[in-house]
């Protein structure tokens, strides 16, 4: 319990295995490396000890574990881990979908939203009004099993929000654009008053 709040610090600690980095260590891995190659093994399935025998302080940890990582196999994955948290090598903003939300606007970006949107948000408006007159109405008896019809409509309500936030969310590009081609466009006309 105490290793995940420590992957979740916004600021951890090193990994316990920073000390192993020492010169010493450093240096017997490049032995190692310069040794397997002349011994034209492979490296990961080579005994460190055996030839290493003449050196002294040889860890009993693999000295394999100082290596840089590949960086190739991060490309492969399309990810890696930090800290306990999982990194994209490409960012891209995941849809509705992909979150395990239900997503009720058309994923394409190209389609026209806008019938999708107007229906969400009549839908939400009447859920709204439905969810004013569950609120009015006497509650259940205290030992029924069947949850209120005020906390279905919270969680329609929920759901239709969260669709409205990323519908919007994924015209942020767009909106962007749209704004820097509005502020090229005044820097323009702003050049051509002054000459």
């Amino acid at each position: 319990m105490e290793e995940e709040a420590e992957l979740r610090n916004p600021f951890p600690s090193p990994p316990s295995h920073y000390a192993n980095y020492t010169s010493h260590n450093l240096k017997l891995l490049e032995t190692l490396k310069q040794r397997v190659q002349d011994a034209g093994v492979e490296f990961s399935g080579v005994n460190q000890y055996e030839l290493l025998v003449d050196q002294s302080d040889v860890p009993p940890w693999p000295l394999a574990q100082l290596e840089k990582p590949r960086v190739d196999w991060i490309l492969e994955e399309g990810y890696y881990n930090v800290f306990g948290d999982t990194w994209f090598v490409k960012e891209t903003i995941p849809s509705l979908a992909d979150l395990g939300g239900h997503q009720l606007y058309p994923p394409d970006p190209s389609a026209d939203r806008r019938p999708a949107l107007l229906s969400i948000l009549h839908s939400l408006l009447v859920t709204y009004s439905k969810l004013t007159g569950a609120i009015i109405a006497p509650p259940p008896p205290p030992f029924s099993e069947v949850p209120p019809e005020w906390h279905r409509h919270v969680e329609w309500i929920t759901v239709l929000a969260q669709n409205l936030m990323a519908a919007a969310n994924d015209l942020r590009p767009v909106q962007a654009r749209g704004n820097l081609e509005l502020m090229m466009q005044r820097q323009l006309e702003l050049r051509r008053e002054e000459t």
